[in-house]
């Protein structure tokens, strides 16, 4: 991998509690789109996690409410009504390589971290790595990642995910919606 463009990836951290972080989240993920898009490329999104667990339903919920923007044009893979999880995670990476062929996947899933950052959303560019916080071997996906901490990274994590508070999942969701909408409405004006 080439150096300069491995010192460029960086991880984005915005807190939810900031009024106005969503416009710096939005711009942030436009700029990463524009830097990983050609016009012809088409935008998936692969939001991953189980509606039956609170803390790993972030993905399915974040792409029910994306739903409603199809006029964005985009694809999306995980929602509540038909969930990518680790199940399904390989079969859905392979359907999108196979008919969605060069398409920049963006990569949503719920994730644990340090408790001072529960309630963050951190952007950064590459693979998210499904599962790894709960110690599952699950392949790498998407060219961009937005995840949501939902809770503290510690013992018994699958636990945690159990007993995450919906609350937080959800300021979490309409977040990254809200920001994702401002973003697009940007991409579209070009």
């Amino acid at each position: 991998m080439n150096k300069e463009l491995e010192i460029d990836k960086k991880l984005y951290y915005f807190n939810t509690k900031d009024r106005y972080s969503v416009y710096d989240f939005s711009n942030v993920l436009h700029d990463l789109i524009q830097k990983n898009i050609n016009r012809k490329r088409q935008i998936v999104f692969l939001c991953i996690g189980s509606d039956r667990a609170t803390g790993d339903c972030l993905g399915p919920i974040v792409g029910y409410k994306l739903e409603k923007l199809q006029q964005h044009n985009i694809i999306l893979y995980g929602t509540l009504e038909k969930p990518v999880h680790a199940k399904n995670l390989h079969d859905t990476i392979d359907y999108i390589n196979q008919y969605h062929h060069n398409a920049l996947v963006i990569a949503v899933d719920a994730s644990l971290g340090k408790s001072a950052h529960i309630g963050y959303i951190t952007v950064g560019e590459g693979p998210l790595l499904p599962g790894a916080g709960v110690d599952k071997n699950l392949p790498p996906v998407g060219d961009i990642f937005i995840t949501g901490i939902v809770n503290f990274s510690g013992m018994l994590d699958h636990m945690l995910l159990q007993t995450t508070r919906l609350n937080v999942v959800m300021i979490l969701a309409d977040y990254i919606c809200k920001g994702i909408n401002y973003c697009f409405y940007k991409l579209n004006r070009r």
